[in-house]
């Protein structure tokens, strides 16, 4: 079993294409790519955390939601974003949260739809990992974006998230909240 991690789908929104520059004609092709990807590299035994925004369509819309959602594979866990409604929450995730602390492979994660400044084990080195702000900002050494426009519209395992995030800077505002930490 693996485990993958991805943010900020944004399943039938049309102009999310032109606010992050996504390389894509229509809707609809963003859409069938983001699924492939998905399919392509997720086993159904896996589990798939979605750090918010799974889908931007009309909450009345349950079969086109149910349809991107079952398109998905693996047991789909959601931490909850800013654009899912009560129709995206209420499909058959596996769990639903607001915020969710998990080890994967040794690593300790704090998972968020949005970026934090300090969390539990922050000076330990958990990583916290999130979505939100799209193709604005990577992260920083120990806050890593995993949204889909960060990672070529796919699912990122942890042994990427741990390559990147010791390749990017240490975030400025961590010597404001986390005073005497090795990664200042």
């Amino acid at each position: 079993m693996a485990i993958w991690y991805s943010a900020d789908l944004h399943f039938g929104h049309n102009r999310i294409i032109e606010f992050c520059n996504r390389p894509f004609g229509s809707v609809a092709e963003m859409n069938a790519q983001i699924i492939g990807n998905f399919q392509n590299l997720i086993s159904p035994e896996d589990d798939l955390w979605i750090l918010g925004d799974l889908a931007f369509a009309k909450s009345d819309d349950e079969s086109q939601l149910s349809a991107w959602f079952h398109a998905l594979p693996g047991r789909k866990r959601l931490i909850i974003g800013n654009h899912d409604d009560e129709a995206i929450v209420s499909l058959p995730w596996h769990t639903v949260e607001y915020m969710a602390e998990i080890e994967d492979s040794g690593q300790m994660l704090t998972l968020c739809h949005y970026p934090m400044i300090t969390w539990n084990r922050a000076r330990r080195g958990a990583l916290q990992l999130f979505g939100h702000v799209h193709d604005q900002w990577k992260g920083s050494r120990n806050s890593i974006n995993v949204g889909v426009d960060q990672w070529d519209f796919k699912p990122v395992r942890i042994e990427n998230i741990q390559r990147r995030a010791s390749k990017l800077p240490p975030n400025k505002h961590w010597g404001d909240v986390e005073h005497g930490s090795e990664l200042e």
